[in-house]
């Protein structure tokens, strides 16, 4: 193994957790933590619902029919933040290299600072020790030598577990039989694409040659063929240290199917401004915008549309989504609706325009209210009465960067 220690935290059943936590009264009791719009699904579900095979992505009719007790609490996604940043604040007192990979997952780097407390495993039992008596909340941890390893571990034990991968002779045994799915990045298209070459667990991965992986994936096949063997060199990125990102965007699943354009257009707008919020947090312009659409048969697909000049400017963004829109004869009702900007480049200098300086300020004052007040204190008057945002907090939610979005 490598010198490194990495370290992966999982937070148990982190909304649900939260939920009992804050009301005593839930302690115990099955619970399962939904969104606000009419349309949810099981965001998480605590450990007592699961027992009754309740799952995330289930809807609430299927949860209650295994579990007729169960309890739907509404997700508090300003509750989750807060704690997701008070827990990154934690980790950060036992090394400065924390990653933070959702709301409630979390890659520490603790090669550095691990002898500070006495080795690997007591790092970890302390910080363990620290969740629990700050927040009264478990989680499980996975210790190894890259971030493969230690997601892959922390998976191994829940709730509140602790396993340590000591060399790639162990951890090379726990792959052999482990479906290629639970592999961290491998997604559900490629693990499809992997089944129809009759390649199941990560065993028979690692023993296909790497040059029929590249034939039929390119770069990535080279990266699964050590992927398989529990290889991963990808290191521990610390937060304000991101790479740049390739785009942002918005989507949402519309609270009852629609079919008339102007109802969607309010929607497009609610995404357009929020992604225009977010690149303008980020200093970032772009010049492609995309429209994605869901029918209610759940048939999803995308078309794009590219501008001469950068843009970050909501209604701008919503302009051109809209002109998508009227592209194209919808041909059913629309279930989900998606906005985002690409081909995006980072801007710090001022407009040399006057123009483009006075529209440069009033955005800047606009989201200067609306960081103090609250999304939307200040927005368009299209928009006073409000489309309902997305109540679900995104996988790619960060605490900082163009990945924050205010809930």
């Amino acid at each position: 193994m490598h010198n490194r220690v990495t370290m992966h935290i999982d937070m148990n059943a982190f909304f649900a957790s939260v939920e009992q936590q804050v009301n005593p009264r839930l302690k115990g009791r099955p619970i399962a933590v939904t969104g606000s719009q009419k349309r949810t699904i099981i965001n998480t579900a605590s450990y007592e619902a699961r027992a009754y095979g309740v799952k995330t992505g289930m809807t609430k009719v299927e949860a209650k029919r295994l579990c007729p007790e169960i309890i739907f609490v509404q997700a508090n996604n300003q509750r989750y933040i807060d704690t997701c940043t008070r827990l990154v604040d934690l980790y950060k007192q036992y090394t400065p290299f924390v990653e933070v990979y959702s709301v409630d997952e979390a890659f520490l780097d603790v090669t550095g600072t691990v002898h500070l407390f006495k080795g690997a495993t007591n790092t970890a039992l302390g910080i363990k020790r620290h969740i629990k008596e700050a927040f009264g909340l478990t989680c499980s941890i996975g210790i190894a030598s890259n971030k493969l390893l230690a997601k892959l571990a922390s998976d191994m034990q829940k709730p509140d577990g602790l396993v340590v991968i000591k060399d790639y002779k162990e951890a090379r045994a726990i792959l052999e039989d482990l479906p290629v799915g639970d592999l961290l990045g491998v997604g559900a298209q490629i693990e499809k694409h992997l089944g129809e070459m009759g390649i199941k667990t990560c065993g028979e991965l690692a023993r296909i040659p790497i040059r029929i992986l590249k034939d039929r994936f390119g770069v990535i096949g080279e990266r699964l063929h050590f992927m398989a063997q529990g290889l991963d060199d990808s290191l521990v990125i610390p937060l304000g240290q991101e790479p740049d990102a390739k785009s942002v965007g918005h989507s949402m699943t519309l609270e009852r199917d629609i079919s008339d354009h102007e109802t969607l257009e309010r929607y497009i707008l609610l995404l357009s401004e929020m992604v225009g919020r977010r690149l303008r947090q980020g200093h970032y312009l772009g010049r492609t915008v995309a429209l994605t659409i869901r029918y209610s048969d759940f048939f999803t697909f995308s078309k794009r549309k590219t501008v001469r000049e950068y843009i970050n400017d909501g209604l701008e963004i919503c302009n051109l989504a809209i002109s998508i829109l009227k592209s194209f004869r919808l041909r059913r009702a629309v279930r989900m609706v998606g906005v985002s900007v690409s081909n995006l480049v980072k801007v710090e200098q001022l407009p040399l325009f006057k123009k483009d300086q006075r529209k440069m300020d009033l955005m800047h004052a606009i989201d200067s209210i609306n960081d103090r007040y609250g999304e939307f204190t200040v927005t368009r008057g299209m928009l006073l009465e409000p489309a309902t945002g997305p109540g679900v907090i995104s996988p790619a939610w960060r605490p900082s960067g163009v990945k924050r979005v205010e809930y």
